[in-house]
């Protein structure tokens, strides 16, 4: 049976958070690969983390991210993440996978072994098709290192280096309000481990150091967000269950 498809302007959700950051994703998408994207609202600019699938435009389809000067990020490089980032006129990186975001072939990004109808409850409008999906690379990439600052005017977050997952992945820490986005080094549900670049002696490295971070809210790269205390039970539990 073949699946529905859904009207290019039913495609994405927007849900308000606290603090000034909402949650846009696709809810056709099934819940394991259903990418969250955060938008984080500034005085002076706003911070788009990762833009989803991209098989439906996401800034006419989401005015959210289409009102502001934005600073786009992406979490790290696989096709979920960074489907849409070729809408916004420059993306930003950790250096590490700068190669894969400026030519993100299928296999690099996972989205040979990954894209079929198991991804989905219903499918984007046409065109859209399996075989024919690409990831177009954005204008212009920016690299992001550990330690750098992305400020929004009112609000500061600073890069923190999360390889494991990938070798290019981050997370972004906001110590005013205890808020961590995360992307999918960590998040409330099944991890991906054993991708083509993951690597379990960083993955290890990059928990004990998120679990020394006072977190008090944090935003995954999938799945609902999560407190705090939740992150250090995760952690922990990983690190119980891995001999790394």
């Amino acid at each position: 049976m073949s699946l529905l498809r859904i009207a290019a302007d039913q495609w994405y959700r927007t849900t308000p958070l606290a603090d000034g950051v909402t949650r846009i994703d696709e809810p056709w998408i099934r819940p394991f690969y259903r990418c969250n994207m955060w938008h984080v609202r500034g005085r002076e600019r706003d911070l788009l983390v990762d833009f989803g699938l991209g098989a439906v435009p996401l800034r006419r389809h989401v005015s959210l991210v289409a009102q502001r000067d934005l600073v786009a990020v992406a979490s790290h490089t696989h096709f979920d993440h960074i489907g849409a980032a070729c809408e916004f006129d420059t993306c930003h990186v950790h250096a590490d996978e700068e190669d894969i975001l400026a030519s993100p072939d299928r296999e690099r990004t996972l989205a040979e072994g990954f894209l079929d109808d198991a991804m989905f409850e219903a499918l984007p409008p046409a065109p859209f098709e399996y075989h024919t999906y690409r990831i177009e690379p954005p204008r212009r990439i920016v690299t992001l290192e550990d330690g750098e600052t992305i400020d929004l005017g009112d609000r500061q977050f600073v890069v923190v280096h999360t390889p494991g997952h990938s070798p290019g992945g981050i997370a972004l820490w906001e110590a005013a309000t205890g808020t961590l986005i995360s992307g999918d080094v960590i998040y409330d549900g099944p991890l991906i481990e054993d991708t083509w670049h993951s690597n379990l002696t960083d993955y290890a490295t990059s928990l004990r150091r998120l679990r020394q971070l006072p977190a008090r809210v944090v935003h995954g790269g999938h799945f609902p967000s999560f407190s705090g205390e939740r992150l250090h039970t995760m952690i922990d539990a990983w690190l119980r269950s891995h001999d790394v």
